[in-house]
């Protein structure tokens, strides 16, 4: 499933894990287990230093600059209407407690739902950072997870990531609703316990379908008992009304967005929303929520995870001296399918799912994880699969309570839909299979006590032109997103990793002058 709060988190540093920009979770891999930025590490323990990264001079990228295009405002739903003639108190910006780095906070009260907007309210905890130069506007910040605490995460970037944009704009972050005090977040949260499981098998027929869906239902009910109306208000699409509502207490006539790995989902969804309200809109490390075939984009997640295993057997044929790897491979995951291969170290065996999700996560760190991936591949042929248990955390691929997850993303409503979509993944690629897709993280959506309720759709016209990032895999998901909207941008960058703004000077710099004075890269711009 979609998951956890170590997305968010992991993302801010490129000695971190490679992140699934699909999934939302981390890529599983022989060499790591509790991702950094879990929800085991503080803030300050989230934040490693920065990577070398080959980059090409922004300074010598010929930019491009698009006029305004306004759009007016339409409401075509009871929440989009109430989101957009919402009025916001003034917000009282007072000092946050034990700040250290000038970080203002202010508290911003929505409705739960926002198609009732006179209901129940809930708190939405706001941080600024306060430009250091003459400020001519603010952007706002999410981080992703879904659940990333934005006030602790912008705090641990203060000196690195934003130094340069803080010279003309203010940096504007929340904590997002429902993910509270397990998360580090200080809006109101969902007073439930968030787990992590492994992900279950695909069942083999109705009865095995039917039991996958009492075994959600159980878990959800759990949660759901605590607060039933916030419970089913924890969409992406919920989310971006509430960014709506910010820019309003904030006063900015449009908005100006940057959203990582799962926050750009909260700016796909605000863009389908709002789109005569966006200046400026940044997605990075993200994936597609805008496609009118989903069937079709589950079947791209399935090849981009293909290509980063083609990666690794195109270098095991020549440089890494490996020949024969992906017959191996394909032999020992039709082996694990039927009979689950040992690792005799910690005790567990591995079907060949698992191994293609680990197998995918060590194959999209690149070159400098390959040597040990194809080792790993030779131990589990000979009948030892240890190589590929994570040295900390769980053992298996796993998934977390999907509150957000399970109301943005499509779920199978029979087994006979499922084996039609895993078949059609198989086809599309041999040696990755299902793994790390929605077709696997969606497995614990079903069942789910609550509906759809922001499906994947295509966004708008009316909208100025995004900018998108990302390396590999991630810069061709969001190219699909932003080219329906004419005159869009994409900063790719042809190598591993999880989002760039953070990590890569190159795409930060494009990023900044796209955000203050609205000039794009050419295209293409690689960094």
């Amino acid at each position: 499933m979609l998951t956890s709060i170590t997305v968010a988190l992991a993302l801010l540093g490129a000695g971190s894990p490679v992140l699934s920009p699909v999934t939302g979770a981390p890529l599983p891999s022989a060499r790591t287990g509790v991702p950094l930025g879990s929800t085991s590490a503080t803030p300050a323990q989230r934040l490693p230093a920065r990577a070398a990264l080959t980059t090409t001079p922004a300074s010598r990228a010929r930019t491009t600059t698009f006029p305004t295009t306004p759009a007016a405002l339409t409401s075509t739903s009871a929440a989009r209407s109430a989101a957009s003639t919402h009025r916001a108190a003034a917000l009282d910006w007072r000092p946050c407690p034990d700040d250290k780095v000038g970080m203002e906070c202010a508290d911003l009260r929505v409705p739960v739902d926002w198609k009732q907007p006179g209901g129940r309210e809930i708190t939405l905890k706001l941080g600024r950072l306060r430009a250091t130069g003459a400020s001519e506007g603010s952007l706002l910040v999410a981080y992703g997870g879904p659940g990333g605490p934005g006030l602790a995460l912008t705090r641990s970037a203060a000196h690195g990531w934003w130094t340069d944009l803080r010279r003309r704009m203010d940096i504007v972050t929340w904590d997002t609703r429902g993910y509270g005090e397990q998360f580090g977040g200080l809006s109101t949260g969902l007073p439930c316990t968030w787990t992590r499981l492994p992900l279950p098998a695909f069942p083999t027929d109705d009865a095995g379908f039917g039991r996958l869906s009492d075994t959600n239902r159980g878990y959800a009910e759990a949660c759901r008992a605590k607060d039933p109306e916030l419970f089913a208000h924890m969409s992406s699409a919920d989310h971006a009304r509430d960014m709506e509502a910010i820019r309003k207490a904030l006063g900015d006539a449009k908005l100006n967005y940057y959203g990582a790995s799962y926050a750009g989902f909260y700016g796909q969804a605000y863009a389908r929303l709002f789109p005569g309200q966006v200046r400026t809109m940044v997605l990075d490390g993200t994936w597609s929520h805008s496609a009118a075939d989903f069937s079709g984009e589950l079947v791209a997640m399935a090849r981009s995870n293909q290509e980063a295993l083609d990666r690794f057997f195109d270098w095991c044929a020549g440089d890494g001296k490996c020949r024969g790897a992906r017959g191996q491979w394909r032999r020992l995951v039709a082996r694990a399918e039927r009979d689950p291969v040992p690792a005799r170290r910690a005790g567990i065996a591995y079907t060949g799912r698992d191994l293609q999700a680990f197998a995918i996560g060590a194959a999209r760190q690149g070159v400098k994880a390959w040597p040990e991936l194809a080792a790993d591949i030779r131990e589990a042929a000979a009948g030892d699969a240890s190589g590929f248990v994570p040295d900390r955390g769980l053992r298996y691929p796993d998934q977390a309570t999907g509150v957000t997850e399970c109301t943005d993303w499509p779920r199978p409503a029979d087994r006979s839909e499922l084996e039609a979509t895993i078949a059609r993944l198989r086809r599309a690629a041999p040696d990755a299979g299902t793994a790390n897709t929605l077709a696997t993280g969606t497995l614990g959506c079903i069942g789910w006590p609550v509906p759809v309720t922001n499906p994947p759709a295509p966004l708008p016209k009316g909208l100025p032109p995004l900018l998108g990032a990302g390396a590999w895999g991630e810069s061709d998901a969001v190219q699909r997103v932003v080219q329906q909207v004419p005159g869009s941008a994409v900063i790719r960058h042809e190598g591993p990793g999880h989002t760039l703004y953070g990590t890569n000077t190159c795409a930060r710099a494009h990023i900044n002058r796209y955000v203050t004075d609205r000039s794009l890269p050419p295209a293409p711009t690689n960094c």
